[in-house]
C-alpha cells in the first residue's frame, strides 16, 4: 500500500468515527434518565420496540437517524426527529416502522418530526410496502404549531396519506402505547387495524385538563380514552393487552399472515462480494480536488467487481454500465473525476457533464428503462460545463434531455452522494427533487448550489458592494475577517450532517454499507410494480 492510500483510509476513518459517535448518541434520544423513566411506566422505548418487533434489528435500514441534528437548540434540541423510522422485516415481510421517542419532549411533533413522518409515508406508497405506527406523542409542540399545523406538508398531510395507502391496497396497523391526543388520534384510527396498551395507552381529542376548560367536565385520562374505554365502550381501538411485548407479539401474528405482493421482478442471482472490497477507503481520495477513476469505486461496490460499461469511449465525464449489487441488476450512472480526452482532443475536467457525456446518460436512463433494471447514481459531481464553446454546442439543449430521462425514469432510482453534489448537477444525477427511492450521502459528501470557495468570494463581493454603496469603505484586514465568517457558514451548510438534518438525505452511511442500502432499496421497490415509461418531448 502506498502512503496516499494510507492518508486516505485513514482519513476517511476518521469521518467514519464522527459519524459513529454522532449516530450513537442521537440513538438515545433524550437521554439515559428519560430512558429509565420509560422503563419505570413499564413501557419499552421506541428503539427497543422496533428491535423486539422485528426479525432482526442488525438487517434494518434507518431513514432520518440525523434528522434534526443541531437543530432547535433553544428549546433542548429533537434528537432523530423525536421518531425512529425503520426498513426492516417482520415475520419475513419487509415494510415500513415508525415508532414515535417519547424520551424527546414526551415524542411531541416539532416540523422536522412531521417531515419524516411524512417521509416515511411517502417510502411506504412509493415501493407499497405495509408500515406500522407505534403511536406514543404528546402531540404538536405548541411553540412552533404554526410551522407544523396549517400547511400542505405540514401535520395533517399525514392522515390524508393515511386514506390515499388505504385505497392503494397499503396495509397499515398501529399501536397505541403511550399518548396519542388531538389530530394526531386519527393516524392510529384511519389505519386497518388498531391496537392500544392497557394503563400506558391512551387516546382522545382533547385530555382532561382541556375537557375540564373547555365544558366543565371532571375527568381523568384513563377513563375520558383509555384502552377499557375504546375497547369495550367506544369501539375505537380493536384489542387491549397488558404490555408492549403482548401488543408487538400481536402485530407479529398479522404479519405472519399477510397475502404475498405482487412484484416488479427486478433480476437478481447469487451475490458476489467486490474483489479489494476492503481497499474502497483508501481507493476514495480524501482530496475531494483530486482527480481518480471512479470505475476504481465501482468496482469496489459491484458483484465480482464485473461492470459492463455503455459508451466507453463517448461522454467520458460520465460512466454508466450495468452491474449487480448484492445480487441485483442495476444500471449505474456516474461521475468520472479525473480529466479525460475526447476524440477531437478537447481535455474534460472530471466532475463536470459537458454535452456528450449528457446525452449518453440521457441515453443509457432510456436503456435502462425499457430493461427493467433500477438506477443507482454514483454523485461527485461539480455541475455542468459552462463558456461559449459549451453553450454553442448546446450544453442546456443535452442537459435538458439528460434530466428528462431522468425525471420520468419509471425503473427505481437510488443515489449516493459520494463527494461533491454542486448546482444543476445535483438536479442532472438525481438529487432529493428527482424522486429517488432513497438518497444516501457518504460522510465525505457535500451539497450546496456551488462550492464553498466559490461562493464564498461571491458572496463577499456582494457584501463590499452593498456597503460601499452605503458609503463604508472596509479595510483589507476587514474584508480577510469577512471572508472567513461567510466561508465558515457556508462550509458548516455544506456539510452532508446539514443536509441529513433537514431530510435533504435519507442518512448518512460508511462507504462500506453502500451495497447493504442500495440492496435493502431494490427489494423493497420490487414490491410495486414499474408503471409504463414515457419521457414526453425531449430535446435533440
Amino acid at each position: 500500500m502506498n502512503i496516499e492510500f494510507n492518508k486516505n483510509e485513514d482519513h476517511h476513518k476518521q469521518l467514519i468515527y464522527k459519524l459513529k459517535k454522532k449516530s450513537d448518541q442521537t440513538k438515545l434520544g433524550g437521554g439515559e434518565k428519560k430512558i429509565e423513566k420509560q422503563h419505570h411506566k413499564g413501557k419499552l422505548t421506541a428503539r427497543e420496540r422496533i428491535a423486539y418487533l422485528v426479525d432482526d434489528d442488525s438487517d434494518l435500514l434507518e431513514i432520518g437517524l440525523l434528522a434534526g441534528e443541531g437543530m432547535y437548540a433553544d428549546v433542548g434540541g429533537c434528537p432523530s426527529g423525536g421518531v425512529v423510522t425503520v426498513l426492516a422485516k417482520v415475520q419475513g415481510r419487509m415494510c415500513i416502522v415508525v415508532a414515535n421517542d417519547a424520551t424527546v419532549k414526551a415524542g411531541a411533533w416539532f416540523p422536522i418530526t412531521a417531515k419524516k413522518n411524512l417521509r416515511a409515508q411517502e417510502i411506504a406508497m412509493e415501493n407499497h410496502l405495509p408500515i406500522i405506527y407505534l403511536v406514543d406523542s404528546a402531540g404538536v409542540f405548541l411553540p412552533m404549531q404554526d410551522e407544523i399545523f396549517p400547511d400542505k406538508e405540514h401535520f395533517g398531510r399525514q392522515f390524508r396519506n393515511n386514506a390515499k395507502m388505504s385505497a392503494m391496497g397499503i396495509v397499515q396497523i398501529a399501536a397505541i402505547m403511550g399518548s396519542c391526543v388531538a389530530g394526531g388520534a386519527y393516524l392510529p384510527i384511519m389505519s386497518d387495524e388498531a391496537m392500544i396498551v392497557d394503563k400506558t395507552g391512551s387516546i382522545f381529542l382533547a385530555g382532561s385538563y382541556l375537557v375540564k376548560a373547555a365544558i366543565g367536565e371532571n375527568i381523568d385520562n384513563e377513563t375520558l380514552g383509555g384502552a377499557t374505554t375504546h375497547c369495550e365502550i367506544s369501539g375505537v381501538t380493536d384489542n387491549k393487552f397488558d404490555n408492549d411485548e403482548a401488543c408487538l407479539d400481536y402485530i407479529k401474528s398479522l404479519f405472519d399472515k399477510l397475502g404475498e405482493a405482487e412484484k416488479a421482478g427486478f433480476s437478481r442471482k447469487e451475490t458476489m462480494k467486490p474483489e479489494s472490497f476492503d481497499d474502497l477507503l483508501g481507493t476514495f481520495p480524501k482530496d475531494r480536488a483530486a482527480p481518480y477513476d471512479i470505475k476504481d469505486i465501482i468496482r469496489k461496490l459491484v458483484d465480482g467487481s464485473e461492470f459492463d460499461e455503455y459508451k466507453e469511449l463517448y461522454g467520458k465525464t460520465i460512466v454508466c454500465g450495468y452491474a449487480r449489487v448484492d445480487g441485483w441488476a442495476v444500471g449505474i450512472v456516474a461521475n468520472q473525476r479525473k480529466v479525460v480526452k475526447s476524440k477531437q482532443g478537447e481535455m474534460q475536467m472530471g466532475g463536470v457533464i459537458y454535452s456528450d457525456s449528457a446525452d449518453k446518460a440521457a441515453r443509457f436512463i432510456m436503456n435502462c428503462n425499457q430493461r427493467k433494471i433500477p438506477l443507482v447514481f454514483l454523485q461527485d459531481v461539480s455541475g455542468f460545463m459552462v463558456g461559449s464553446k459549451a453553450e454553442h454546442g448546446g450544453i442546456i439543449k443535452d442537459g435538458a434531455k439528460m434530466v428528462n430521462a431522468m425525471a420520468n425514469s419509471t425503473v427505481p432510482k437510488f443515489t449516493i452522494v459520494i463527494g461533491n453534489s454542486y448546482g444543476a448537477g445535483n438536479y442532472a444525477m438525481c438529487g432529493k427533487a428527482y424522486d429517488p427511492r432513497f438518497i444516501y450521502a457518504w460522510p465525505s459528501a457535500q451539497m450546496a448550489v456551488m462550492s464553498g470557495a466559490s461562493a464564498a468570494k461571491t458572496l463577499l463581493q456582494i457584501k463590499v458592494a452593498t456597503l460601499k454603496a452605503q458609503g463604508k469603505e472596509i479595510s483589507k484586514e476587514e474584508e480577510e475577517t469577512l471572508l472567513k465568517e461567510i466561508t465558515d457558514k457556508y462550509n458548516e451548510e455544506l456539510s452532508p450532517y446539514y443536509a441529513a438534518a433537514r431530510m435533504w438525505v435519507d442518512g448518512i452511511v460508511d462507504p462500506r454499507e453502500t451495497r447493504k442500502v442500495i440492496s435493502m432499496g431494490i427489494e423493497a421497490a420490487n414490491h410495486a410494480p414499474v408503471e409504463k415509461f414515457n419521457v414526453g418531448v425531449i430535446q435533440t
